[in-house]
Formats: C-alpha cells, sequence, structure tokens
C-alpha cells in the first residue's frame, strides 16, 4: 500500500512585487515522514514555507494538505487543518513568560480545549521549560528558545510542522539536540516534518527524504541518504 501524502506541492511559483523567488516548485511529503528542503542562502528555502504556510501569496501551482487543497486559504486557516511553521529563529514574544508563549500555541478552537494536557506534555517532552515557566522568553539561551517554540508549535497539535532553520545561532552540540529533539517527534508521535536547513549533513542524518533548492528551483530530490552521497551535494552543500 502507497503511503498517504500529507502534504503535495505541484508547479508552485511565489515572490515579492516585481521579484519571482519560486519557480514552479513541485514536491510531495508522506505522512509521517521527515523531509528536508537545502539550499544555499538565497534559494528561496524561507519564501517556500511562507507560501506553504500561507504568508506569502502564490502566483500559480497548488498546495494540499491530506488531499485539500489549502492554495488559498489564510494562514490562520491553514493552521485550524493542521500545519503549524515554527520560524527562523522561535519569534517568541520576549516580555511574556515561557508558560505564557506556550500558552498562545493553543488558540485554535480545536486545540483549546486541550490545552491543559498539551501544556503538561510540553513541559515533560522538554523539560528545560518547566524548570522556566516563569522565566521571560527573551531571558532564554538560542537552545531554549527554540525548544520553547517547537513546543509552542506542538500547542497547535499540528499534523504537519514546518521548521526554518530550527538550528540557526545555535552551538553544534544544541544544533544536534534540537534536530535529534525533531527526528524523535516524528518517530514517537507519528508528526509529518518538513525542515529548511543549512547544516546539511546534519540534517539529512535525521532526515527520509531531501530536496535540494536551488535559485527558486528544485533541482534534485530524493532520499537523504541518497543525496547525502551525491558529489554534486557534498562538494556545493558539505564542502566535501
Amino acid at each position: 500500500m502507497s503511503a498517504k501524502m500529507m502534504l503535495e506541492v505541484e508547479g508552485l511559483r511565489a515572490g515579492y512585487g516585481d521579484a519571482e523567488v519560486l519557480f514552479d516548485v513541485s514536491l510531495a511529503v508522506a505522512e509521517g515522514r521527515v523531509a528536508a528542503v537545502v539550499g544555499a542562502n538565497g534559494a528561496g528555502k524561507t519564501t517556500l514555507l511562507s507560501a506553504l504556510i500561507g504568508l506569502v501569496p502564490p502566483r500559480a501551482g497548488t498546495v494540499r494538505l491530506l488531499g485539500e487543497d489549502v492554495t488559498r486559504l489564510p494562514a490562520d486557516r491553514r493552521a485550524a487543518r493542521g500545519m503549524t511553521l515554527v520560524p527562523e529563529g522561535g519569534r517568541l514574544f520576549p516580555f511574556m513568560s515561557v508558560q505564557e508563549n506556550l500558552e498562545l500555541g493553543a488558540y485554535s478552537a480545536g486545540a483549546r480545549g486541550g490545552a491543559a494536557a498539551m501544556l503538561e506534555a510540553a513541559m515533560t517532552r522538554f523539560p528545560v521549560l518547566r524548570d522556566r515557566r516563569r522565566q521571560l522568553a527573551g531571558r532564554l539561551s538560542g537552545g531554549e528558545r527554540q525548544m520553547c517554540a517547537i513546543a509552542r508549535a506542538l500547542m497547535c497539535r499540528p499534523r504537519l510542522l514546518l521548521l526554518d532553520e530550527p538550528s540557526v545561532g545555535l552551538s553544534p552540540l544544541m544544533a544536534e539536540t534540537v534536530l535529534e529533539t525533531v527526528s524523535q517527534l516524528a518517530r514517537d508521535e507519528g508528526l509529518t516534518v518538513l525542515i529548511v536547513e543549512q547544516r546539511v549533513t546534519e540534517v539529512l542524518e535525521i532526515a527520509d527524504e531531501a530536496h535540494v533548492l536551488d535559485h527558486g528551483r528544485i533541482s534534485l530530490s530524493g532520499a537523504a541518504a541518497a543525496l547525502k552521497g551525491d558529489p554534486q551535494v557534498r562538494e556545493a552543500y558539505m564542502g566535501l
């Protein structure tokens, strides 16, 4: 039996003003899989996630979530259907406490009823957040901020988690911890993940499949293990 597709993107074009950034991007992510998008700075990776979540309107193409066409839905309605974005840097509210930031994640009608249980689950998965629950989010370390941002996204009870550069600004050890946490979420909870990441070697270790975005176009797609050994990928993105 073929895997059920969580996300299907066909011929997606998007940009800003007169500038086109994405050109006919097509990719698919099966339910319960971790897919990585890698590429150089300026390749269009953040624009891709913004278009998928509804923050940048597409100029052409189709985005489907579990078979439903969500291309023209606003971001809040995509979130209500189970698509959640963790933006680069986490973008917490620095003058609110850790717990208040987490509680904001359960804003949708479907998540509010189980907010207390989800909060407890988040504290259990990320014990440091329980210790810091009353601390201002702006005083967290970089790694703690990223954990809090991921936990806040989980408060929405997402089906599909989009992550934009979750390791940016982190030490190699903390980046490894964050990426392993993402992998564990997929394994333990069956969460589907699409992750944009510049640490190509590390993200290909945890991903099931990967796509190379080059100047707004998908230039390579395949199993993450295969791309990790591809000479073109090794030379261009791993410095090997």
